[in-house]
């Protein structure tokens, strides 16, 4: 099955960075302004702000973007269903590392799953993945199960912004720009047409926002019934069982 992979996904530069835990890594819009990303916390367990985001989640969890796989990790260790996919090699082999399940996939691509998860997570920037929210949201809700819930965290900013953008570690700018977006939570309120607001909240200098699909009560007991709904194939990469 063929993966949409972005040109930076396999620089040496972001793989660099995660294998060593540490940056510096930015966005670089084309007039030049840089937008730091946070590889030691992503490359660091989960936090306490991660956890309570955790806390929350409903059934089987699809970690959309999800870096060197804290999260995913961190729902294994608890003994949830959980899969990460990132379009990134590294990525995913830093996830499976930490004992977690993930796929090198584009949220755009076929998924295991869909229509059948409980939660959908767009952590640590990931809502401006594609650069068109629209079309983000649109596939996040064909992924969920009725009612299923959609954790995204915002902008610590009012920002509505989109933009193409290229991978930098200050040196020298990767492959060809992609499209991104940068989305406060007003700004993802005002796409979330067919939501219905489940929570929203501040944790330190981070912002998160809960929307349920299709503005829909969740379904009785969502924990059991999506665990039972969801099954990740055989094929999946997975770590070692804890």
């Amino acid at each position: 099955m063929s993966t949409t992979v972005p040109p930076w996904a396999a620089a040496d530069s972001y793989a660099a960075a995660l294998h060593a835990g540490r940056g510096p890594l930015f966005l670089r819009r084309d007039d030049g302004w840089l937008l730091p990303l946070e590889v030691e916390r992503w490359c660091a367990r989960a936090d306490p702000v991660d956890r309570d985001v955790l806390d929350r989640c409903e059934g089987a969890v699809l970690d959309v973007g999800c870096g060197p796989g804290r999260l995913v990790a961190e729902l294994a260790a608890r003994g949830r269903v959980a899969l990460g996919i990132d379009v990134s090699e590294a990525a995913v082999d830093q996830t499976v590392r930490l004992g977690g399940r993930a796929l090198r996939r584009s949220v755009f691509d076929p998924l295991p799953g869909e229509g059948r998860w409980g939660t959908v997570l767009l952590m640590d920037g990931n809502v401006g993945i594609g650069g068109d929210p629209l079309a983000l949201l649109d596939r996040a809700a064909a992924l969920l199960a009725p009612g299923g819930l959609l954790i995204a965290e915002t902008a610590p900013v009012d920002v509505d912004e989109r933009v193409h953008v290229h991978i930098t570690d200050a040196h020298a700018a990767v492959g060809a720009p992609f499209p991104w977006a940068r989305l406060g939570t007003p700004a993802l309120l005002r796409y979330a047409r067919g939501w219905a607001i489940a929570g929203r909240w501040t944790a330190g200098d981070r912002r998160f926002l809960a929307l349920r699909s299709g503005g829909a009560e969740p379904p009785e007991s969502p924990a059991a019934i999506s665990d039972r709904r969801v099954r990740i194939p055989a094929a999946v990469r997975r770590g070692p069982c804890r």
